[in-house]
């Protein structure tokens, strides 16, 4: 029971990566210190998806579940086993990565406009 807890925890966890990965610069229009974290999250689920690495938190997955009794996820990874035909039909992936880059290229671009406006409105009343 608790290998199976751990499992469905870290999966959890998964998706709340992946949602980051995708609206996280978002956040940083309220928090703008946190497009650190942001770049660094894009650049890391990025490279997975173009590499082709095993993400840590897949492993994770794996291991709980094997330990739980179960089946891990395919070799193809969380995004597959979860998502993909899921979500959207397998067709759309191309098109889901495309509108994941743009969200990500418009939360930055908003987040730098909105620290220049920032910068400038300090300078203003300074």
């Amino acid at each position: 029971m608790a290998f199976r807890v751990v499992a469905d925890l870290t999966a959890f966890v998964h998706l709340l990566f992946v949602l980051y990965v995708a609206f996280g610069g978002f956040l940083a229009w309220r928090w703008p210190r946190t497009i650190v974290a942001h770049v660094a999250a894009v650049l890391w689920g990025g490279a997975s998806v173009a590499v082709g690495f095993d993400c840590p938190l897949t492993a994770a997955e794996n291991w709980a579940r094997r330990n739980a009794g179960e089946e891990g996820m395919p070799a193809s990874g969380f995004i597959d086993h979860y998502l993909t035909g899921v979500i959207y039909p397998e067709s759309a992936l191309g098109a889901v990565r495309m509108l994941v880059a743009v969200a990500v290229v418009l939360s930055w671009a908003g987040w730098w406009h909105r620290n220049r406006v920032a910068k400038a409105d300090h300078r203003t009343y300074s």
